[in-house]
């Protein structure tokens, strides 16, 4: 194989789905087809996508089996401000990181709402992993993050693309 060919199948990356409403059929996935559509234009071959429910174990074995093969691992879906919503603290026990607060986007979602609409279920959305850097959200600005190789961004298909176009200038290619 020459080193040209060599070159276009180094960098790889698996897609973790994560949702009860997608499971159900109540969601249509919208965001597969973009994702996979998206980093093969940007040189990045998507080999594995994942559908997980909004189930602890389930999500923390399938990201831990991802990351360990992939370059990159996307995920998408359950950094909300629902009480399903527990991606962040799934990426922080694989990671075996704690998890809290984040002053950088307690900061970002300050400058979104007003006094008193920073409620609790937002200020969910500012729990991130130790060490974690944020991905940000042009939309509605409550921040994705990203942590070793794994890249979480939210459900909502408008917003992901958001964070993915964040997200891709950094991210090493095939091309």
């Amino acid at each position: 194989m020459s080193d040209a060919a060599a070159a276009t199948t180094l960098v790889t990356a698996g897609l973790l789905v994560i949702g009860d409403e997608i499971l159900s059929g109540r969601t249509k996935d919208k965001n597969i087809g973009y994702l996979a559509e998206y980093l093969t234009n940007i040189g990045i071959d998507l080999k594995e996508v994942r559908v997980v429910a909004d189930d602890e174990p389930a999500i923390v074995e399938a990201l831990n089996a991802l990351r360990r093969r992939y370059t990159y691992v996307f995920t998408t879906g359950g950094i909300g401000p629902t009480h399903d919503d527990i991606t962040a603290d799934c990426v922080a026990k694989a990671f075996g990181v704690s998890i809290d607060y984040d002053p950088r986007a307690v900061a970002i979602m300050r400058e979104r709402f007003a006094d008193g609409e920073l409620n609790e279920a937002r200020m969910r959305m500012t729990r991130i992993p130790a060490g974690a850097d944020l991905v940000l959200n042009r939309i509605s600005k409550a921040p994705g993050f990203w942590i070793g190789n794994v890249i979480v961004m939210a459900g909502v298909p408008s917003i992901m693309q958001a964070m993915l176009d964040e997200v891709a200038p950094k991210l090493q290619t095939n091309i």
